[in-house]
């Protein structure tokens, strides 16, 4: 069975906003998330800055209890999916069967920040004080599960844990969930909250972050001064549907999902392969299944994190997967230069983006970018945001452990393709 599957609803809480509009309209006006760490004191660390989710109140948006339960990525995970829902028109009685949907949510670290507040009560009080609820709240399927109750999704769960291809890796294994016929529709994406002593301690440690303390210039992918990426948080939410399950209730279509890649490099923890290979077949693989046509106007949302090596890997790989001529004529850029990287929620982020720049017309802008590295040579979209009529978007992803995640969408344009 083949069927197409398209995207009709969508939820995010981010560093730039806290609903999938917002988030949006700060990425297309070029507006950063990156700041001062307010979560916790810095003293000691090297490095200072991150991309925090604003004003958020968990209790107010879930209720305390449910806040109190649950870890913040769970938190941001469960905000985002129930705009998701309504935005979707899915959360409308009798809109699906509870056994046709499905929740494909995961995190790339899970529950870190409560790990990090009950290991200093197990340490400062004994055994006693640590949480019964620790378990179910650091575990990293916790989203997934929690999203399927509050919804009541009782088909296919798949929380994915793939680093930084998360998202992406989930939105693509939904797609096929739905495109091969085991659900009509399917709540996709990510959440993290890695903001924490710990976690940046160890990523500075293991040079992945910028120890630049100025938030206007820490992250600016394809830059030649970049040092590294910035930490971020928050949860984004797809609803893919199937399409003629979507047309015959009347939904409202983003863009269609086609096409999917899911290599891996084989190489090493933490470094991508400098060959490019595992991004470019994963790229391929997308673009072969999708059909897709350089030549018909491509948008790619890049990973571009801001550190030297996968921004000059993921150049190559591009330039191999599609060609000089085809890379070359692309529009990429960043999101990731505003957002910071939201590590598992980050993948998901970006393939919102790549689905509204189709449905827009316009293409965000890798912002800081100001000093060409001679590596990363083709058109990032610098400064500010900028019209695009093209049919095609590709949003990539590559992930610690050497995995590699690509998702095709296609501008929607009703039943023939």
């Amino acid at each position: 069975m083949d069927r197409r599957v398209v995207i009709t609803g969508m939820g995010a809480i981010t560093p730039v906003g806290n609903t999938a509009p917002q988030s949006w309209d700060a990425l297309v006006r070029g507006e950063s998330g990156i700041g001062t760490i307010t979560a916790f004191d810095t003293t000691g660390f090297r490095v200072s800055v991150a991309a925090e989710v604003k004003g958020f109140d968990a209790a107010a948006a879930l209720g305390k209890s449910v806040a109190l339960h649950n870890d913040r990525n769970v938190q941001f995970a469960l905000v985002a999916s129930d705009e998701a829902m309504a935005s979707s028109g899915l959360d409308a009685e009798g809109a699906i069967e509870p056994e046709r949907l499905g929740v494909y949510v995961g995190s790339g670290i899970g529950g870190i920040g409560t790990t990090e507040a009950q290991v200093r009560r197990l340490a400062d009080g004994g055994a006693r004080k640590v949480s019964p609820y620790l378990v179910p709240m650091i575990i990293a399927n916790m989203a997934a599960g929690q999203v399927s109750i509050r919804h009541n999704a009782k088909g296919p769960t798949l929380p994915v844990v793939t680093a930084c291809a998360t998202s992406t890796n989930a939105i693509g294994e939904a797609y096929r969930a739905i495109r091969y016929g085991y659900a009509d529709a399917v709540l996709a994406g990510g959440a993290e909250a890695a903001i924490v002593p710990v976690s940046i301690a160890g990523f500075t440690n293991c040079r992945a972050l910028t120890v630049n303390p100025d938030p206007k210039t820490a992250c600016r992918p394809f830059d030649a001064n970049r040092d590294g990426f910035v930490m971020g948080e928050g949860a984004c939410i797809l609803v893919l549907e199937e399409l003629e399950h979507a047309l015959a209730r009347g939904a409202n279509i983003v863009a269609e999902v086609c096409g999917y890649g899911n290599t891996a490099d084989a190489y090493h923890i933490t470094s991508p392969d400098p060959s490019a290979d595992g991004i470019t077949r994963a790229i391929r693989q997308a673009v072969d299944e999708a059909g897709l046509d350089v030549a018909e106007g491509l948008y790619v949302n890049a990973h571009g994190t801001s550190t030297k090596l996968n921004d000059k890997t993921e150049t190559q790989g591009l330039k191999l997967a599609l060609g000089e001529k085809g890379a070359r004529a692309a529009r990429i850029s960043s999101t990731k230069s505003m957002t910071g990287h939201m590590l598992g929620a980050t993948g998901a982020v970006e393939a919102m983006a790549c689905a509204l720049a189709l449905r827009d017309s316009v293409i965000p802008p890798t912002i800081g970018l100001t000093t060409p590295d001679a590596d990363c040579d083709l058109d990032y979209t610098p400064g500010h945001s900028q019209a695009f009529d093209g049919r095609w978007a590709l949003s990539t992803s590559l992930g610690f452990g050497g995995h590699n995640a690509v998702v095709a969408l296609r501008r929607f344009v009703g039943r023939e393709a």
